[in-house]
């Protein structure tokens, strides 16, 4: 492994841990935060942080509609992550729908990446892809919610994973063909956030105006998704899409950490054993060629 990939597994693996942060953030913000209104907000906030560090950028650039099929092809399938998980999560649960929508997205980036003939996918991913994946089972088993085997339900999650593995490969494509990463990032989610804010502007937004609420939309929106996807598009750079999207599989550990230490929750034997088993998995996976 090169040097140039070493840092890329560091950014992404730093990327995952801020959107571990994620559901920490919401529970300590305003009452009145419907789901839909927090990921609109999140998803305009954060396309702008993009936009701000892609005006930054320094080298070689080509303007948006040299892409604009990957450009809007990978800001739909931003939008309809994000609307396929939070309405798959309503109808199987967290807890079942969690470990759907998580474990296809590897397997949808690795089945992409072969049709497309180019990426190709190892051995020690496939070995430590399966380790995460259990690690992530047994952190996501010990969270005590309603699931329900809703065929509609498990449809949302499987489409949040191929809208996730879409994107991925999009935002890949534009930086392959001459885009700078926090462009690529920045156009994809300023289409998605055009795409959502319609319904999310029909969502109670009140909570917005309060400390708690501004605090909440500026967290998720300039840390889980500018700071880190600008992280993220830099690992796309130099690591193949499916080694990318199983290293975020990081974010699950994180945010049982954070549980643990900030909302004081109770991990349990088998969730501290998901933690060491999704660690362990990472590790394997991350031992790939650039």
């Amino acid at each position: 492994m090169t040097r140039k990939a070493h840092v890329a597994t560091v950014a992404v693996l730093a990327s995952a841990a801020l959107f571990g942060t994620t559901g920490t953030a919401q529970a300590l913000g305003p009452p009145g935060a419907t789901p839909f209104g927090v990921g609109g907000a999140r998803l305009a906030l954060g396309a702008l942080a993009l936009a701000l560090l892609a005006a930054r950028e320094k080298g070689s650039r080509r303007p948006w509609r040299a892409h604009r099929r990957e450009l809007l092809l990978g800001g739909v399938a931003v939008a309809a992550y994000q609307l396929a998980w939070f309405a798959g999560l309503r109808r199987t649960g967290v807890a079942l729908g969690t470990v759907i929508g998580i474990a296809s997205c590897p397997m949808f980036a690795a089945a992409l990446a072969a049709l497309a003939g180019g990426e190709r996918v190892s051995r020690a991913w496939c070995a430590g892809t399966a380790i995460a994946l259990s690690g992530v089972v047994l952190l996501v088993a010990r969270t005590p919610a309603r699931a329900s085997a809703d065929p509609l339900g498990i449809g949302c999650m499987l489409a949040a994973g191929l809208s996730y593995a879409i994107y991925a490969r999009s935002a890949k494509h534009m930086i392959e063909g001459g885009l700078d990463s926090a462009g690529a990032m920045a156009g994809m989610f300023g289409v998605g956030a055009l795409v959502v804010l319609p319904l999310a502007a029909r969502e109670p937004l009140a909570w917005l105006f309060t400390a708690r609420g501004a605090a909440l939309a500026l967290h998720l929106g300039v840390i889980t998704i500018g700071v880190a996807y600008w992280l993220y598009g830099w690992a796309l750079r130099h690591l193949a899409v499916p080694v990318v999207v199983t290293l975020t599989l990081a974010e699950p550990a994180v945010a049982a950490l954070l549980g643990v230490g900030v909302l004081g929750e109770r991990l349990g034997a088998g969730g501290w054993a998901g933690v060491f088993v999704v660690s362990l998995g990472l590790a394997i996976a991350a031992n790939v060629p650039p």
